[in-house]
């Protein structure tokens, strides 16, 4: 297979040295004041009228300005001349302050940045939903509507992992997007892109959606692939059908050039929806785990075919399951590793995208009912869905944020491993403090500032009574992955 080397680009458009971030958005359906019309279809065969469309969607379309003040930050540089010429008064000649190692530090002024991307109305009375990486870091926002009105915004909250934000401007009577369901999106339908792209505001650009369910990087793993030109400030904007409804929230483009080769990703409001009813009521997405490891049927015997190996697993279509999860829904159900899943809730899974679709509408607690092949032979199961740390609890914010990770109270069979009695497993890690001071995932951390960590609640306790103190450090003590025992000192102070 001829391997095609790309990047996936997220689409704000940068403004001299700019960081952009997504916000996420809470979903509506049609209201009184926005009635759902229908648009008769083309004639097969006949151009499609996309105007009525870019007329219904355009004042719904914001453009964001995401501002980042200047800071004084302090910054690691090498001194190649610090083992030959020290100095004695501590970097009063302005040589900095070192560590005897050639590694040094300063503190620079950095510039004011400036971002910008694009929002989506979604309720008269000022909520937006955008992308994560348009609003992230930003000091200041600003959003001017269609008709030019410029107002001030605040985050309400925003997820990386879906790299979706929502926020809020203080006005009313605005003209919200008629949000569709994107499941019924259909693969050929014709799209329009709404946004600023390159600066460009309010741009309409068209095409049909191209695949469903794509699998992109880490994050949405079931995303609208379209050929309607998006760009650098598209980011944040709508994807809309023919009569002008939101069905997905432009987030990147898959180009080798950095613009538009006819690769869009646009974020399903089937996701959206969820995220921000979420955002809305906890401040935190909650995500429901399945429990497995695997990949695409096809995909699976292709590789074994590459090793020699014929396999018959009695379908072409679903997820094989490479690896059940210690204490996850799928083992807790009985699911085995070499079981293909080809149905949830009777609807037919054919794709990984199409699995994390499903799952991304559910939260922690639901249970969904799984029909998959063991040996060829037909089996059904019902699984709870768990949250990432193995329980159904709600997860909500707290000062563990700032940690960058998920935990997990260790399992029986590794205290039993490791010898332990208690500990915190490090299971998932995003960038944070944890990332930054070098502890690995898989991490057990078992004592933080001399206390003993066996909950969330201990963690987060700690973490809460040192973010107040003088000294704004965490003292951790644990094992890897090996069982070595090791220390990290974390600091909770901002640069």
């Amino acid at each position: 297979m001829k391997k095609i080397v790309n990047i996936a680009v997220p689409t704000s458009c940068l403004v001299a040295v700019v960081l952009s971030v997504t916000a996420l958005n809470k979903s509506t359906a049609a209201t009184p004041e926005q009635p759902a019309v229908t648009v008769a279809a083309a004639t097969p065969g006949q151009p499609v009228d996309l105007t009525y469309a870019a007329d219904k969607a355009l004042p719904s379309v914001v453009y964001i300005k995401n501002t980042q003040n200047s800071k004084v930050q302090t910054v690691e540089y090498n001194d190649p001349f610090e083992d030959f010429f020290s100095d004695p008064f501590g970097g009063f000649f302005g040589r900095g302050q070192g560590n005897g190692n050639g590694s040094r530090r300063r503190q620079v002024q950095t510039p004011k940045r400036t971002a910008a991307g694009s929002g989506v109305i979604i309720t008269s009375d000022g909520y937006i939903v955008t992308n994560n990486h348009v609003v992230d870091g930003a000091d200041e926002l600003t959003v001017t509507l269609n008709d030019n009105k410029e107002y001030s915004a605040r985050i309400i909250g925003a997820d990386a992992t879906t790299d979706l934000a929502l926020i809020k401007i203080d006005a009313k009577q605005l003209p919200a997007i008629v949000i569709a369901n994107s499941d019924n999106v259909k693969i050929g339908e014709w799209v329009l892109a709404v946004g600023n792209p390159l600066g460009l505001n309010n741009t309409v650009t068209a095409g049909i959606v191209s695949a469903k369910a794509r699998t992109m990087g880490q994050g949405v793993q079931s995303m609208i692939q379209t050929d309607a030109a998006i760009n650098q400030g598209n980011s944040g904007g709508a994807l809309v059908n023919t009569r002008g409804e939101l069905i997905g929230i432009n987030a990147m483009i898959y180009s080798q050039t950095g613009s538009n080769i006819g690769y869009g990703f646009a974020i399903p409001t089937t996701i959206m929806n969820k995220v921000v009813d979420d955002l809305k009521k906890y401040g935190h997405v909650q995500r429901a785990m399945i429990g497995i490891k695997g990949s695409d049927v096809n995909a699976y015997v292709d590789s074994e075919k590459e090793k020699g190996k014929e396999v018959d697993l009695g379908t072409m279509e679903g997820i094989y399951i490479a690896e059940v999860l210690e204490d996850g829904a799928a083992a807790d159900a009985g699911l085995k590793e070499g079981d293909v899943i080809t149905h949830i809730d009777d609807q037919k899974i054919k794709s990984f995208g199409e699995l994390q679709n499903v799952i991304a509408q559910k939260r922690p607690g639901d249970k969904i009912t799984v029909t998959y092949l063991r040996n060829k032979s037909k089996k059904t199961a019902t699984l709870t869905l768990k949250n990432e740390q193995g329980n159904t609890k709600v997860v909500k914010n707290a000062d563990i944020d700032v940690l960058g990770g998920q935990f997990r109270p260790v399992s029986d069979a590794k205290k039993e491993h490791l010898n332990i009695g208690y500990g915190l497993e490090v299971i998932k890690l995003s960038a944070g403090k944890l990332k930054e001071a070098g502890i690995p995932n898989g991490f057990i951390i078992q004592r933080i500032n001399d206390q003993p960590m066996k909950t969330l609640e201990d963690l987060q306790e700690v973490v809460k009574e040192a973010s107040t103190s003088k000294e704004q450090v965490l003292y951790i003590q644990g094992f890897d992955s090996t069982g070595k025992k090791r220390y990290f000192a974390v600091s909770l102070e901002n640069d």
